[in-house]
């Protein structure tokens, strides 16, 4: 990367690292809505809401990565700003290590934690077995899956979002025709969607590995010395993006219990249904922030903030235009999208209602993810995560605890966007203060 040719076209170098990384995170997140395609109508709705359940878990898995990984890569980017190759090397190689011990330690504890998370939840029947069934075998995924992601921010950093988008079309390709074969063609249920998204997995962690072993201009996988600076940095880095995921992991579990107190498994499987919506823009959103933030860790390790700064503004504009295009879709096509999953009309309703609600708040989510992002990716994590415990945790819970109580399925929905207005006036007070330190 150049300097000055970021500092000259921003808004090019920032398209051409987060496009690439915008459909890898798109296509991610269609193997998430595919198997709930799949399981929708192989399995049914008991086995779409014994899914939801367990997204907590997931959270739990992709916080513990990406706090490694995304503050491991903002380390390694500002080396690499500043020509430190070997440092860059030695920040890899221990953040991938460690990565794969943190997450096969997280699986072996969560797998005693399965039967209690059901018995917290009150879930019973078929609903009850799904949800044992699936994360049995899922719990072997995870860490290949965290092992995916941390490997794939490294080869952003490189310069190279490309090969992470072709990585991630294999991924999809597998689990799709993984997911028909199992389910559609040899009738395996819900233990065979798991097993495909296994398979797809581990092929993805192969193929990455495969890439700094023979391809990696800069990250080679080589003897080092364990650096408890580093780790520490990289966890203070990443604390942001810990915050973030169990904030989602806490936010979650807490859906759960109060539709599954107020409403029922039909509000489970409709919010199930409704919020692939939302991950879908998620994905998008950190698209943008994973491309944008390996060239401000960049520019910043360069000394040059104006272009760090200026590449923060211009990322919130795409996202912004990104948040408006998905809203007029999701509203155009509610009806259609609703009977996709599930062939019950009240649950059916309910998603409609819902999505067109929640979708408000991709005008807001945008800025906020990315002003977090910004702020880790220059090594500042107490903004960064205090933004992301305003959005993640603090707001979020107060809304999810007082909106369903007064208003039913309707507050469910509500509290995406009150929570992401509200957050916003954090995250506008933090990007001013940056704003006026550097003018």
């Amino acid at each position: 990367m150049d300097i000055n040719a970021i500092r000259d076209n921003t808004k090019g170098w920032i398209m051409r690292f987060a496009v690439p990384s915008i459909i890898a995170m798109v296509l991610t997140a269609m193997i998430t809505v595919t198997d709930g395609f799949f399981i929708g109508n192989y399995v049914g709705k008991e086995g779409v809401a014994a899914v939801n359940l367990g997204l907590p878990i997931v959270y739990l898995f992709l916080g513990m990565g990406l706090m490694l990984s995304v503050g491991g890569m903002a380390i390694a980017g500002m080396a690499l700003g500043a020509d430190d190759r070997r440092k860059c090397c030695n920040v890899f190689n221990q953040t991938v290590l460690t990565v794969i011990i943190v997450s096969i330690m997280v699986s072996a504890v969560v797998s005693l934690c399965l039967r209690p998370t059901l018995f917290v939840l009150g879930a019973k029947g078929l609903v009850s077995d799904y949800f044992l069934t699936y994360f049995r075998i899922m719990l072997f995924a995870y860490p290949f899956m965290i092992l995916v992601s941390s490997l794939g921010m490294f080869v952003r950093a490189e310069g190279y979002p490309q090969f992470v988008m072709m990585t991630t079309v294999i991924s999809v390709i597998l689990n799709v025709i993984g997911d028909y074969v199992m389910a559609a063609v040899f009738r395996k249920g819900i233990a065979g969607i798991a097993y495909a998204s296994l398979i797809s997995e581990i092929v993805t962690a192969l193929v990455l590995v495969l890439f700094f072993m023979t391809k990696s201009p800069v990250f080679r996988f080589h003897t080092f010395r364990f650096n408890g600076k580093v780790l520490r940095d990289s966890i203070l880095n990443g604390s942001s993006e810990f915050i973030g995921e169990m904030s989602g992991c806490l936010s979650m579990f807490a859906f759960n219990f109060v539709i599954m107190k107020y409403i029922g498994a039909d509000g489970v499987t409709a919010f199930t249904v409704g919020g692939y919506i939302e991950f879908i823009f998620s994905m998008i959103l950190i698209g943008f922030g994973q491309g944008a933030s390996p060239l401000i860790s960049f520019a910043y390790g360069a000394q040059d903030h104006a272009t760090a700064r200026k590449i923060r503004k211009d990322t919130s504009r795409f996202v912004f235009t990104a948040g408006a295009v998905l809203y007029a879709v999701t509203f155009l096509t509610a009806n259609w999208y609703s009977t996709l999953f599930v062939r019950d009309g009240a649950v059916s309703g309910m998603i409609v209602t819902g999505i067109r609600i929640l979708a408000v708040s991709f005008f807001f989510s945008g800025y906020n993810c990315i002003a977090s992002f910004y702020f880790t990716s220059i090594g500042r994590a107490r903004e960064s995560a205090v933004i992301s415990s305003a959005r993640g945790l603090v707001v979020l819970l107060i809304a999810i605890i007082t909106l369903p109580y007064f208003l039913g399925m309707i507050g469910v929905w509500m509290v995406a966007p009150v929570t992401e207005i509200l957050s916003m006036i954090v995250s506008i007070y933090y990007v001013t203060g940056d704003e006026q330190r550097n003018i």
